[in-house]
């Protein structure tokens, strides 16, 4: 089927307002004061929360 009319550009913009890319929150890392997202592992230090830090491969490790 074909649509019977054409969709206007106010439309068309007023249907993808909400598509807009927004900034990431981020937040200060308590062990080492890097900037890391909120609920994620940080990516200097490895760490997530009291008593869990995972390693974080910098580089190779030979």
């Amino acid at each position: 089927m074909v649509p019977p009319f054409r969709c206007s550009p106010g439309r068309t913009r007023r249907r993808r307002a909400h598509q807009a890319i927004k900034a990431e929150h981020t937040t200060l890392c308590p062990n080492c004061g890097a900037a890391k997202r909120s609920h994620t592992a940080c990516s200097s230090c490895g760490y997530v929360r009291p008593g869990l830090q995972i390693k974080t491969g910098k580089g190779p490790s030979a």
